[in-house]
């Protein structure tokens, strides 16, 4: 089984983010609460070229957090971890804090 996972062109391998499900205190949160889909991207392909031949770089780097679509993404697993391939231009933005 393979062990590492390196995106071809403009793909990118993210991990969603699970958010909690109770708080610290250990009231229960409900699922709708905190429904925001993002992720860390753990792996970026290269890029792509255009029709020109021109090179064109993913825009999102290792380590970046994502806003992904409700939608979409091909589901991988790599030993006991699931994580989500999506096209860079799937991809809505990054979030910073």
């Amino acid at each position: 089984m393979a062990k590492r996972l390196v995106p071809l062109l403009n793909r990118v391998l993210v991990e969603r983010i699970v958010p909690p499900s109770k708080t610290t205190t250990g009231i229960l949160l409900p699922e709708k609460s905190a429904k925001l889909n993002s992720g860390k991207v753990i792996a970026v392909g290269p890029g792509t070229r255009d029709k020109e031949g021109s090179f064109i770089p993913a825009t999102v780097k290792e380590g970046d957090t994502v806003l992904l679509p409700e939608y979409g993404g091909t589901e991988v697993r790599l030993g006991d971890k699931e994580y989500h391939l999506y096209r860079d231009e799937d991809i809505l933005g990054t979030l910073h804090d």
